[in-house]
């Protein structure tokens, strides 16, 4: 496959490489060169004056709190979870239910271009295994995790220590030689896992080698309680750490990562971890800022995640474009404009950083897998506008849609709608 249009990726967050009217070439399902030329015999895709980008990757998202996207936003994070967030994914009991939610899910993942993603799927055994089908029968990729609670939740919606560790072992078993779908570590939060279910967890990510999830750091009030419940320990981290779920045996992604320590922040550089910036969930629910810049500085490969429903917005350029602007609140309030994120380092956020914990995805570079948009910009264009690649990169991101991505692509093969009725 050779696919001829404007080519834009990042190879580092300093900047992008761009090809205008360039060529991918895609051989075996990666890419196997960006050329300014080229003349072999392969027939040409055209796609002149239209961008191609890689897929993003949305490396943090709760499927079943879709329903709850726009709502109980005037509330902090620990009331929010008691008003609105656990009467809705009680619900995924009933699988014709979670049915229904999860393939509307997939299909605006798939609708927003992000075809590679980490998900919280469901507390619920049987509702969890639909999703590894579902992300299969979609033709996209994707982590998905058993969310895992044995405490300090309401009596309709928990879990016991074994129901959390068997079934959590029983998925892995069943889907973790699957290339495209896999299983992820999921305890929720500190506060929600009994010692016996962090230690159990921990022990299976270290038997299977698989990744963890979870998040730390969302909001003072989670870590206060965290301190409560163990005071032996000073921060999330030290207790993740305690049972082997801090990174330290596999790939570890902890969302928000916003209230840290300095030495919260010399562990993460030591371990294989992934912190995730969920901006419009930390604004919607008056969590705070993360440091992405100084993180970046220490050398974490910061990603973004849209974080439904604390985010309401699946389409990953809005939570770039919302990275940047919180940035600079940041750098402004702290009078540090060092602080302020650059499109480029953003957009590598949202694509070659996250995609790194899938392997080499997420860009164009060689080898790399052939995961990429086609975009069409000219519907946002003024009359008699003229820009170049990455002006109308820039313009996609701040004022486009979903609508604009006319093609994807998965490992070099293009991926239809899925769930067409």
């Amino acid at each position: 496959m050779v696919i001829n249009g404007d080519i834009i990726f990042t190879q580092n967050n300093d900047g992008f490489e761009i090809y205008e009217n360039g060529f991918l070439v895609i051989e075996d399902g990666k890419v196997k060169a960006v050329q300014k030329d080229y003349s072999g015999n392969e027939e040409v895709i055209n796609k002149q004056g239209m961008l191609i980008i890689p897929t993003f990757v949305d490396l943090h998202l709760h499927a079943n709190q879709y329903a709850n996207c726009g709502l109980g936003y005037d509330e902090e994070l620990l009331t929010w979870l008691e008003k609105y967030t656990y009467s809705e994914e009680v619900k995924f009991k009933d699988l014709n239910y979670a049915r229904d939610i999860f393939k509307e899910v997939l299909t605006k993942l798939w609708e927003a271009g992000s075809l590679r993603s980490v998900i919280f799927a469901s507390l619920y055994k049987e509702t969890s295994e639909l999703m590894f089908n579902l992300v299969s029968e979609a033709g996209l990729s994707a982590y998905v995790g058993k969310v895992n609670m044995d405490r300090n939740v309401p009596d309709f919606y928990i879990e016991t220590t074994e129901e959390s560790i068997n079934f959590t072992e029983d998925l892995i078993k069943e889907f973790n030689n699957n290339s495209l779908v896999k299983p992820i570590i999921t305890p929720r939060f500190v506060p929600h896992c009994t010692i016996e279910s962090m230690q159990g967890q921990g022990d299976l990510a270290k038997k299977y080698d698989v990744p963890v999830q979870s998040h730390m750091n969302e909001s003072l009030a989670e870590n206060v309680w965290v301190t409560e419940l163990h005071p032996e320990y000073k921060t999330s981290t030290d207790v993740f750490e305690k049972y082997g779920l801090f990174g330290g045996n596999s790939k570890t992604i902890m969302a928000h990562c916003i209230h840290n320590t300095k030495h919260e922040l010399e562990l993460m550089k030591k371990r294989n971890f992934y912190p995730v910036h969920c901006p419009e969930s930390n604004a919607n629910l008056t969590s705070g800022i993360m440091d992405v810049k100084g993180m970046l500085e220490a050398g974490l490969p910061v990603c973004l995640g849209s974080d439904i429903s604390g985010g309401h917005n699946l389409f990953m350029p809005k939570q770039i474009i919302l990275a940047i602007q919180l940035s600079k609140m940041k750098a402004r309030m702290e009078d540090d404009l060092s602080k302020v994120l650059t499109l480029s380092e953003a957009f590598y956020m949202a694509t070659k950083a996250g995609g790194s914990f899938f392997g080499n995805t997420g860009s164009l570079e060689e080898g790399y897998s052939g995961d990429f948009l086609v975009i069409d910009t000219d519907s946002i264009m003024a009359p008699h506008e003229v820009r170049s690649p990455i002006e109308r990169l820039e313009k996609f991101l701040y004022i486009g849609s979903p609508s604009n991505i006319v093609e994807r692509y998965l490992q070099g093969a293009k991926i239809d709608k899925p769930f067409k009725e």
